[in-house]
């Protein structure tokens, strides 16, 4: 019951995406391609992260995919993890403000700034999230798992154009991909292949269609695996807001 309510009140505001993944994923991409693509079907906004730089804004802005009001900057002065997760006030008034100036939207996109496999966000952020990879970073990256590969609502496998120029087995890649993620979807993307562009956009369409009906339930794909920062002066990790050490 409490979560029909939820879903109810989630379904009045346009849906929450957050797009996360690994440094050079083309995460900034696959933004600029969501908003060309559906910009004359629906109402976008735009919220960009990074540690100490509005890089990723300005090269949304730039790209003239959206009006450059529409597209925001959170400088989260620390790992780009921690304001997708476990502190996500920065990201929400970003996006609340986005919703309040620019009403109605249908869909506010929030993109984690670079990080390493463990980045999710927060339900309390957004309603439905896509996890990057893309093959340039390696063949193995599928197999290696993660929260945001196993759980994410949807995983993009990125630049399969590229496999042949770094020795990657595409089609292994989306398979091991597909069996990480008992049933979850896949999508293999080019932005040389419209015809894989079509099939991102049909699956946006589908997950909009479903929070307007108040049928779409966010999902937690879990915590962060334990990592540790470069500058850590010791051999321990810190929590962030878990109990657990972690490890980068």
């Amino acid at each position: 019951m409490l979560d029909n309510l939820n879903n109810t009140a989630a379904a009045a505001r346009g849906l929450r995406l957050g797009v996360a993944g690994p440094v050079g994923t083309g995460k900034s991409t696959l933004i600029a391609t969501i908003c060309r693509e559906l910009a004359s079907e629906y109402e976008i906004a735009v919220v960009t992260n990074d540690i100490y730089t509005d890089e990723d804004a300005r090269l949304l802005r730039a790209a003239n995919v959206l009006p450059i009001e529409r597209i925001v900057a959170v400088e989260t002065g620390a790992c780009p993890h921690t304001a997708i997760r476990d502190d996500v006030t920065p990201n929400l008034i970003a996006v609340e403000d986005l919703e309040r100036q620019f009403h109605p939207l249908d869909m506010v996109i929030v993109e984690s700034g670079g990080d390493n496999l463990t980045a999710t966000f927060s339900p309390a952020l957004v309603d439905a999230q896509i996890f990057c990879i893309d093959v340039a970073g390696g063949g193995d990256v599928a197999r290696k798992g993660g929260p945001g590969i196993e759980r994410a609502d949807l995983l993009v496998v990125n630049k399969i154009d590229l496999a042949p120029y770094v020795d990657v087995d595409a089609v292994q890649m989306v398979a091991d991909a597909t069996a990480a993620r008992d049933g979850l979807p896949v999508l293999a993307l080019s932005q040389k292949d419209h015809a894989t562009i079509d099939q991102l956009s049909a699956w946006l369409r589908q997950v909009i269609a479903a929070h307007r009906a108040g049928s779409h339930t966010p999902q937690d794909p879990g915590p962060m695996a334990p990592h540790f920062h470069a500058d850590d002066e010791e051999d321990h990790g810190h929590g962030h807001g878990h109990s657990h050490s972690h490890a980068h």
